[in-house]
């Protein structure tokens, strides 16, 4: 729901950008406008609940999973599959993919390796059949069959009887089974081969025939992987209605004072829709007492929506990552029916907090969203990364995705974006994102106009199911229509706009990412641009932008399997495979020149250590620029934290798990306080420079304190060429502008600069920065700095690194050699003065080493 925005916040957002504020009409109050909604359902009149003592204990509705091995076979004749000729049937695992159940059975090798991908990529272009037995003990009270997910078209038998067809792989098909139900019984499904359509457009080699139909499209060669998903993806379950159901509750939050709203939908099945509605509330992650609330139902209607206002007693509230704790509350709803029937119960969580978007401080216009996050009635810059569909084989484990997403906690990621070439999230996504504090922003699976193309009918599907599934979540705050359309409109367009008003209206909805007032941009990379243009662009809000590197070197040698030796790499290789567009759009070339900033290309090693500091670079700057330009720049979502298949990416932690450097340069650049200085290009060698110095505390953590941002600058012999201190007293300041760090063309002669940035309160350091210039002066030159000694000591899983040499360590770092894809650390890539000693935290009992840039 777009709350209007009081006097007080205008003024508030006055003085924070020194800008009057004006009243005007934003392309949100538009755009909701043009979308015709009959109703906004958060703002629906509401009944007032009565609180009780206690509620009745009823139990859920009986279910059967029908999850765990079933057969898979490939193609044959219906009549056959159907009269259980299974002869040439493997075992396969569902939840999963068709390409996991063949790599299991060593049908096909690793699609992972080398260019077997094109081998896993043919078996999506076949028909599979699966059979799954089950008996049934006791009957089910209008048993309903149903799917969570299947890629992508199928048909359905149970007992020889075919239930009918589905396509969309976002949830269904579901399908009243009593009347052919029995105590033993076979479910069989036949999933379609995905289409084949090679038209020859951007990029030449993409199957693009998942611009006509609703799946995650990611996988189809446009995006690192050539592997369209075909599988029974989510979970299947035989599950019982009640005589009264109850659909999908939605609890949204009215007050910060507790007051907030339920809407249900009761549905008659074979009851009529009186009795008792009942809720019971209970702390999910923390200690508190348990609330309860009534009302009587009687409607003669077969299906009656409803809307109840209930308050919860010493709210406590749920806050994004770093900026308070993340409290959850449990909510069991039950319906009693009057006549004696069989009550029906919903599970949900929820979590206590307001999104409002405020205007940019040059007040609303009819060509932009409000892009100012208010979160609880705090606007706060939002700092974040894409999110990337985690697998093409579908492997969604709830380990894979909490791993992830804690290496995001870690890096101060507030915010995701679940972008249009990826999926709908799952149930764990959500629930782990509740957990961390990292707010999303969900798009349907649409990209580059592809609405207009896809059926309305599967995309409405996509969108009334998962909306209803997700919309309880605190951590999801927008949604939108998809990815990088440059005309998103028409009816598709509308009908998602019109449904995030119907099923929720407590969160905004954008018709598009990058559209009113965000961007995009790879001008380094697709446009060959040097780093000095990540330096220094700027955006109101960044959506997306970002620079390309390798992988780990342990990932890197693990997919070039017998060429990881090979160096240098030579067309139609296996390194030249694994690149975004597999070697077709010079990516190459665009590597070499990223790499070669930094690094001679003599051996593979180098060549991806350069590429990874390239992509540091590339980042972290744009980052920092963009949070100095608070609250004229909003929030930045770099692009991107995780990928779908091993190879060159945008992300910061490659398929395998293993952690890129940008992690740890991101972390100290999103870290709450922090100093932060901005150049405008990357060599300072012999120049007069001015760089300015901001200190950054998101949290106010100095207000009403003394402080002091120590910057020395070192030459490449490690020399001190400048030491400056800026002090100062801080009140109510995020964003704080310093002063400027002026340097001569003799301080910055050199083939290396490095800038040490401390910032310190009462007698303590509470964060360091640091940044490295002039190194393309000579490739290598910034590991080639004086050496200094560094000595390691292990007390379970804390490390303590010490430079007990003369000279600055820089880039230290422990790492666990054989398992970078498990090991994290606390901290890396550090600077230790001499005689300095920082402790990491690492999450694993194996060997660890130290190294770093200039460590013997």
């Amino acid at each position: 729901m777009k709350r209007f925005i009081t006097g007080s916040f205008l003024v508030l957002m006055s003085i924070l950008s020194g800008f009057p504020v004006q009243a005007g009409k934003s392309l949100d109050e538009i755009d909701r406008e043009s979308f015709a909604a009959k109703y906004t359902l958060s703002e629906l009149p509401g009944i007032s609940m009565i609180p009780v003592l206690s509620v009745d204990t009823v139990r859920s509705p009986e279910s059967l999973s029908l999850d765990g091995i079933w057969l898979m076979a490939e193609g044959g004749d219906e009549k056959f599959r159907l009269k259980d000729v299974w002869t040439d049937a493997v075992e396969a695992v569902v939840p999963g993919s068709v390409h996991t159940a063949l790599l299991m059975n060593r049908i096909i090798p690793d699609p992972y390796i080398g260019q077997n991908d094109s081998i896993a990529e043919q078996q999506s272009y076949k028909t599979w059949w699966f059979s799954k037995k089950f008996t049934l003990n006791e009957p089910l009270e209008n048993p309903i069959l149903s799917f969570g997910g299947v890629a992508n078209r199928c048909t359905v038998w149970l007992n020889g009887k075919k239930l009918g067809s589905h396509e969309g792989m976002f949830g269904g098909p579901d399908f009243a089974v009593k009347k052919y139900l029995k105590k033993e019984n076979t479910l069989v499904v036949k999933l379609d081969p995905i289409p084949q359509m090679f038209l020859g457009n951007w990029p030449p080699n993409a199957n693009e025939s998942w611009k006509y139909t609703v799946v995650f499209n990611c996988v189809y060669g446009w995006h690192y992987a050539q592997i369209p998903s075909l599988g029974i993806w989510r979970s299947v379950k035989l599950e019982s209605q009640a005589p009264v159901e109850i659909e999908a509750p939605f609890v949204s939050t009215r007050s910060l004072q507790g007051d907030m709203r339920l809407a249900v939908t009761l549905k008659k099945i074979n009851a009529p829709l009186k009795g008792k509605l009942q809720i019971r509330v209970v702390p999910k992650n923390f200690e508190g007492a348990p609330q309860f609330f009534e009302h009587e139902i009687n409607s003669s209607k077969k299906t009656e929506q409803f809307s109840f206002d209930f308050k919860i007693d010493a709210p406590r509230l749920w806050w994004p990552n770093d900026m308070g704790e993340q409290s959850l509350y449990d909510m069991t709803v039950a319906f009693i029916p009057r006549n004696g029937a069989r009550p029906d119960v919903e599970k949900t969580s929820f979590g206590i907090r307001t999104i409002d978007m405020a205007p940019f401080p040059g007040g609303e216009r009819e060509d932009r969203y409000n892009w100012t996050f208010v979160i609880n009635g705090k606007p706060m810059f939002v700092k974040g990364t894409g999110w990337c569909t985690m697998d093409a084989l579908m492997d969604f484990s709830r380990e894979k995705y909490d791993r992830l997403l804690s290496i995001a906690k870690s890096q101060h990621i507030q915010m995701m974006r679940a972008w249009g070439g990826g999926l709908p999230e799952t149930d764990d996504f959500y629930e782990l994102c509740d957990k961390y504090g990292i707010m999303v922003i969900q798009e349907w699976p649409t990209a580059w106009n592809s609405h207009n193309t896809q059926p309305f009918d599967m995309l409405q599907e996509t969108v009334v199911r998962n909306m209803k599934r997700i919309r309880n979540h605190p951590s999801l705050v927008m949604w939108g229509a998809g990815n990088e359309s440059d005309k998103p409109f028409g009816p598709a367009i509308d009908m998602m706009g019109r449904l995030s008003l119907e099923l929720d209206g407590s969160r905004p909805f954008h018709r598009g990412e990058a559209w009113g007032g965000s961007d995009h941009n790879y001008n380094c990379w697709w446009d060959d641009a040097h780093l000095n243009h990540n330096l220094n662009m700027t955006s109101p809000f960044w959506g997306e932008f970002g620079i390309a590197s390798l992988p780990h070197i342990e990932s890197v040698r693990r997919y070039l399997a017998e060429e990881k030796d090979r160096w240098p790499s030579r067309p139609g290789d296996h390194f030249r495979h694994h690149t975004p567009i597999f070697g077709t759009m010079g990516e190459f070339g665009k590597l070499s020149q990223y790499s070669g900033y930094f690094m001679p290309d003599t051996t593979l090693a180098e060549f991806i250590t350069g590429s990874q500091l390239a992509q540091v670079v590339g980042v972290r700057h744009t980052l920092e620029r963009a949070r100095t330009l608070w609250p004229e720049t909003t929030g930045a979502l770099y692009y991107k934290m995780n990928d779908n298949y091993p190879g060159v990416s945008w992300s910061s932690v490659d398929y395998y798990g293993a952690i890129k450097p940008v992690h740890y340069f991101v972390q100290k650049s999103f870290a709450p306080l922090t100093g932060v200085l901005l150049f405008d290009r990357t060599n300072l060698s012999s120049q007069e420079v001015s760089l300015p110095l901001y200190l950054l505390d998101d949290c106010r953590q100095l207000n009403g304190k003394d402080y002091t941002v120590s910057v020395t600058v070192y030459n490449d012999r490690l020399d001190t060429v400048v030491c400056r201190d800026f002090d100062g007293h801080s009140e109510l300041e995020t964003v704080k502008k310093l002063g400027n760090l002026n340097l001569n063309r003799a301080q910055t002669k050199s083939t290396m600069l490095f800038f040490v940035v401390d910032v310190c309160s009462e007698g303590k350091r509470l964060s360091r920065n640091y940044y490295f210039t002039n190194y393309e002066v000579r490739r290598g030159i910034i590991m080639s700095m004086p050496r200094t000694e560094i000595t390691m000591k292990r007390d379970g899983r804390q490390i303590t690194v010490t430079n007990v040499g003369k000279l600055p360590a820089i880039g230290v770092y422990v790492e666990s050699p054989r398992y970078a894809h498990e090991f994290i650390a606390s901290k890396n890539y550090l600077w230790l003065d001499p005689g300095e000693s920082q402790i990491i935290e690492v999450n694993v009992d194996y060997p660890v080493c130290v190294k770093g840039w200039n460590i013997n």
